[in-house]
């Protein structure tokens, strides 16, 4: 970027050295009225001579203070090159401000895409992780749905061997018991028939 131009003419000082350069080069031969001054002097008790010498030294004096003003006075031609340069200047400024303007807002626009690139990849990481996270959670219920379904049919599988092993119990004392009433029918019967025997022979033998 091209440095902004510095303004070192001083414009408003040029301006008043002109006009009083111009002045002062009209008034130059006559700066003031020394017939008028002498006949002052001689009014005063100077001589002729003296009074005639003294306005010779005034005049020289002013003379010579107006020849340094002229030194350090400018020109009409010399102010109006200094009012170009300066509107030159002031025209290579507003360039380089409105250069400067665009840059810093082309700088800014492309700071600002960057930024919204930015947004957006953190939004696509954000999405991808949110995705996984769901995947994640997904897959999670679904292992802790079939652990409990295996669980679930563990627990059957085991309600149903102890149903059979219950069933095969109950069954084995059904079992015991209609054999334990056919033993017991048996001594029944057998006793029956002894005493039976027993009663018989008795009444033989009272008979």
């Amino acid at each position: 970027m091209p440095p902004v131009t510095s303004f070192s003419r001083p414009l408003l000082p040029a301006i008043r050295c002109a006009a009083f350069s111009t002045s002062l080069r009209s008034k130059q031969k006559h700066l003031f009225d020394t017939n008028r001054l002498v006949e002052r002097l001689e009014g005063e008790g100077f001589g002729k001579r003296q009074a005639e010498a003294v306005v010779a030294s005034v005049t020289l004096v002013m003379q010579e203070s107006a020849a340094a003003l002229l030194q350090h006075s400018v020109t009409k031609a010399e102010q109006d090159k200094t009012l170009y340069m300066y509107k030159v200047d002031f025209a290579q400024l507003k360039s380089e401000m409105q250069m400067m303007e665009k840059t810093d807002f082309a700088m800014m626009r492309a700071e600002n895409e960057r930024l919204q690139g930015e947004v957006n990849k953190l939004k696509q990481k954000l999405r991808e992780e949110i995705t996984r996270t769901q995947a994640g959670v997904r897959l999670d219920m679904s292992l802790e749905k079939g652990r409990a379904r295996d669980e679930q049919a563990q627990h059957e599988i085991k309600i149903r061997e102890t149903d059979a092993k219950i069933e095969h119990e109950i069954s084995g004392l059904r079992t015991q018991m209609e054999s334990i009433k056919f033993s017991i029918l048996q001594y029944m019967v057998g006793t029956i028939t002894g005493t039976g025997a027993l009663i018989l022979a008795y009444l033989r033998m009272i008979m």
